[in-house]
This record gives C-alpha cells, structure tokens and sequence, in this order.
C-alpha cells in the first residue's frame, strides 16, 4: 500500500514541462493553470498575442514557470518552427494537451467546404501535428510522455449544425488510440479528456439560450452545467505518473450524461 507521501508524488508534476495550445484563454488556460499548480513548467500556446502574453504574465506573478509560443496550430511548418525554437533553448516538453479549437454552426446543406475544413484543420489535424512533433522528441529522449487530446461529448454522438465539429472530435477519438498503437512501447500514454456541457465563452450562445439551457440541466443527471475547474483533476491525473498504464482512453467528464438515455 502506498503511504500518503507516495500517493502524492503519483500526481507531482515537478520537472515535467506541458504544452498547452489555445491555452490565453477558457479551457486552455484552466488546464495550464492546473497543471502549473502541480508543479509542471508551462508553455501556453495561442495566436491571440496579446492575451497570450496577459496569461503567461498571470501564471509567473502566481509564482509559476512558464512562456508563452504563439503560433498557428493548422499551419505545419510554423509548429514545427515552434518546436525547434524550444529545442534551441533546452525546453524539452514531457506533457502536450491539445486543446485549440473551434465551433461553427450550420446546417450540412448550407455548409460551406472551406468552413468544414478549417474546423477540421484545427480540432483534428492540429493535433496530430503538434502531437507529432513532440513524439519524435519524446522517441529520441528516451523517457516517455504524454499526449492528451480533446474530445467532446460528440465523440460519441451526434447534434445537428455541428457536423464538421462532430466529424472531427469522433476523429480525436480514434486518432488517439491511433497514436496508443504506435508509441505505447516508447512509454508514451496517448489519452484524451471529453468534457460535456461546460461554461466557457465557446457556449455562451447556447448558455444565454434560455431552452438550450435547461434542456442541458434537465437532461443531465448532475443537473447543471459543468464549471471549467472540473476538468483540471483528469488533466493533472492524465499528465501523471499515476496513469502510466492508460493508454488509448477518452475519459468523460460530463456530470454522468453519456450514463443516460
């Protein structure tokens, strides 16, 4: 049985350095501001220059280690440049979560390719490019790591207007036990969290409608919407030592929804 003292060192993240994109602002700077608190150095990634840099100051005045990287996730080579900027300052990232992301509401029929695609661009295949980039370190250092991805309560169903949305959270779904197939014998744990309904600006539309929202509360076993604090546990217990043998997994933090018809 492990003693306190050891229990708590399963979700120190001392010496651990996470990269966390569309981190300025919302869920992004929740989970940097979480993972700070157990310890990890931050790299907080964003295009929003200005409110990147806000955040990153908020972070060191509460006493935490961290800098910000602003780039465009969609855009391949500027990732990479990203990453070889780091290595060329010995920052050597241990933890990714990959947040940035966008939501855009249309019917199918009405729905545009270029909007399909850059909703896609930027929930799925920005993380498999960022993800990328910090595995072939991760490989090369020999000490493992984590990748976490963001899914959505649409990683398992279905809404109408979201499609593109949908499509690409189902995709970070299996994109991540894609990613468990292949670098699991480098010791690196792939996982992704699923948040449900939460109150962040990407919901105020549906937050401020008064039918959505109580549609949400009473069709939640929780009653209520979940609170962005909510979802800092799973990332710090995903980023950990205490989940070194997870891989592949999407956890839901959804107030128990996806339990119910």
């Amino acid at each position: 049985m492990l003693s306190n003292s050891n229990s708590s060192a399963l979700f120190d993240l001392t010496g651990r350095t996470a990269l966390v994109t569309g981190a300025a602002r919302g869920l992004g700077y929740c989970y940097a501001q979480g993972l700070a608190q157990a310890g990890a150095s931050i790299v907080l990634n964003d295009v929003r220059d200005g409110l990147l840099a806000e955040s990153v100051a908020k972070l060191t005045a509460g006493g935490h280690c961290a800098r910000g990287a602003a780039f465009d996730v969609t855009d391949e080579d500027a990732v990479a440049a990203a990453f070889a900027a780091l290595d060329a300052d010995g920052v050597e990232v241990d933890i990714v979560i990959n947040n940035a992301g966008i939501q855009f509401r249309k019917p199918m029929v009405d729905l545009a390719l270029a909007d399909w695609q850059r909703v896609i661009d930027t929930n799925l295949t920005s993380a498999f490019v960022v993800a990328r980039e910090a595995a072939r370190r991760m490989i090369a250092r020999g000490r493992g790591g984590k990748i976490i991805n963001i899914g959505s309560l649409t990683s398992e169903g279905a809404r109408a207007t979201v499609a593109p949305y949908t499509a690409a959270k189902g995709g970070i779904k299996m994109l991540t036990r894609a990613m468990s197939a292949e670098w699991a014998r480098f010791n690196i744990q792939s996982n992704a969290i699923g948040p449900g309904y939460i109150l962040t600006d990407m919901n105020t539309a549906l937050i401020d409608d008064e039918k959505f929202d109580a549609w949400v509360k009473s069709s939640n076993p929780s009653g209520r919407w979940g609170r962005p604090e909510e979802l800092i546990g799973v990332a710090v217990f995903l980023s950990s030592a205490a989940s070194d043998y997870i891989n592949g997994q999407i956890v839901y933090v959804d107030g128990g929804w996806l339990a119910v018809l």
